[in-house]
C-alpha cells in the first residue's frame, strides 16, 4: 500500500488587507511628449484622456519603487512582515530574462527565505497575481502573500512612436493578501486570446536584435513596445463586458451592488464604454486615474484604487470590480473589498 501524502488547507476566505503605491516624482505634461510625435495636448487628451503622467528617474528602479509601495502596503495591513510567505511581482519591464525581480525585492524588504517570483501577463498581471495569491492563502501554502504591480514602461517605448509615446508611464502598487473572516476577494474570471498576440507586443525578439547587431553594429535598432491601438480598442469594447458580468455574477452580486469599478487605465474612452455597457448605478465610483497617471500596465489597477480612496470617491471596505486586460491578449477580473491604504 502506497504511503499516504499529507495535505494542508488554509483560510476559508481571503481579502486585500493593505494597499501601498509609489508614484515617480517627475510629472510629465502632454506638451513635453507631443513634440517628438508631432502631436498636441488636445490630440492626446481627446484620444486617451491623459493630461499628465509620471516618468521614473534612473534612481527610481523596479526594485526601489516596488519596495516603497510594498512597505506602505504592509504598514496599512498591520501585519507582522514575518508572516509573509510569498512575493508575486507582476511586470513586463524587468529587462532581465533571469533572475526574476521578486527575490531581490523580497530581500530589499527584509523578507527571508520566502517564495518569490514574477508574473508576465501584461496589463492584466496584477489581477492575475491577486488570483494566485488568494488561492495560495486559501490552500495553506502561504499565510500572507505580497502582490506587486510595477512598471518602468519608459524603458521600453520609442519616444517618437505616435502610438505609444504619449500613453505609457511608470509606477508601482502593492497589496497584502491574507485570511479574512468574510469573503474579500471573489472568484476570478480570466483568460486569453492568443490570436490577438500582435496587438500589444515587443516589436522584435532579442535573437533578431542580436543578429542585427552582428550585421549592422551600432546602427541596429533596439526592441521597443509596439501597439495596434485600434485592434486593442475593438477587442476590449467587444469582449470585456461579458468578462465583467461573469465576475460580478460569480461573486453572487449584481452591478447595482458595486460601490466602485477599477478598470485597467488603458484609455479614457475604453473606461467610459465599459461603464456605460455595464449600466453601473450613479452611486458607483469609476476610477479614472489615467488622466493624471497615464497607462502604467500592471501597476495601473492598484494605483487607480489608491487614487479613488485618496480623493474620497471610494472607501476601504467598499465593494469594487477590478478588471484588466493587455498583452497576450490576456484578461482577468474579480470583485473585491477595497483594502486599507497608506
Amino acid at each position: 500500500m502506497a504511503a499516504r501524502i499529507a495535505s494542508i488547507s488554509g483560510a476559508e476566505h481571503t481579502a486585500m488587507l493593505g494597499l501601498g503605491v509609489y508614484r515617480p516624482e517627475r510629472i510629465v505634461t502632454n506638451e513635453e511628449v507631443a513634440g517628438p510625435i508631432d502631436s498636441s495636448d488636445e490630440w492626446i487628451r481627446t484620444r486617451s484622456g491623459i493630461r499628465t503622467r509620471r516618468f521614473a528617474s534612473p534612481a527610481e528602479t523596479i526594485i526601489s519603487m516596488s519596495a516603497a509601495a510594498a512597505r506602505d502596503a504592509i504598514d496599512a495591513a498591520e501585519i507582522d512582515p514575518g508572516t509573509i510567505d510569498c512575493v508575486i511581482v507582476a511586470t513586463s519591464t524587468w529587462l532581465l530574462l533571469t533572475p526574476a525581480a521578486a527575490p531581490q525585492i523580497a530581500t530589499e524588504l527584509g523578507l527571508k527565505n520566502v517564495a518569490a517570483f514574477d508574473v508576465s501577463a501584461g496589463c492584466a498581471g496584477f489581477c492575475h497575481a491577486v488570483a494566485l495569491a488568494s488561492d495560495l492563502v486559501k490552500g495553506g501554502t502561504a499565510r500572507n502573500a505580497l502582490v506587486i504591480g510595477v512598471e518602468r514602461l519608459t524603458d521600453t517605448i520609442n519616444p517618437k512612436d505616435r502610438g505609444t509615446a504619449f500613453l505609457f508611464a511608470d509606477g508601482a502598487g502593492a497589496v497584502v493578501i491574507g485570511p479574512s473572516d468574510e469573503p474579500g476577494i471573489g472568484p476570478t474570471v480570466w483568460g486569453s486570446d492568443g490570436t490577438q498576440h500582435h496587438a500589444i507586443r515587443q516589436d522584435k525578439d532579442w535573437m533578431e536584435f542580436f543578429r542585427e547587431i552582428d550585421e549592422h553594429g551600432l546602427d541596429a535598432v533596439r526592441p521597443y513596445l509596439a501597439m495596434e491601438g485600434t485592434a486593442v480598442f475593438r477587442w476590449a469594447a467587444h469582449s470585456l463586458e461579458q468578462v465583467c458580468l461573469d465576475a460580478i455574477e460569480r461573486a453572487g452580486l449584481t452591478p447595482d451592488d458595486l460601490d466602485a469599478m477599477v478598470p485597467h487605465q488603458a484609455n479614457g474612452r475604453i473606461i467610459e464604454i465599459m461603464a456605460r455597457v455595464l449600466k453601473l448605478p450613479e452611486s458607483c465610483a469609476l476610477a479614472n486615474d489615467i488622466e493624471e497617471t497615464g497607462n502604467t500596465s500592471a501597476a495601473s489597477v492598484p494605483l487607480a484604487m489608491e487614487a479613488m480612496m485618496r480623493k474620497g470617491d471610494a472607501k476601504p471596505g467598499g465593494t469594487a470590480l477590478l478588471i484588466a486586460f493587455g498583452a497576450g491578449l490576456s484578461y482577468a477580473a474579480q470583485v473585491v473589498q477595497l483594502p486599507n491604504w497608506k
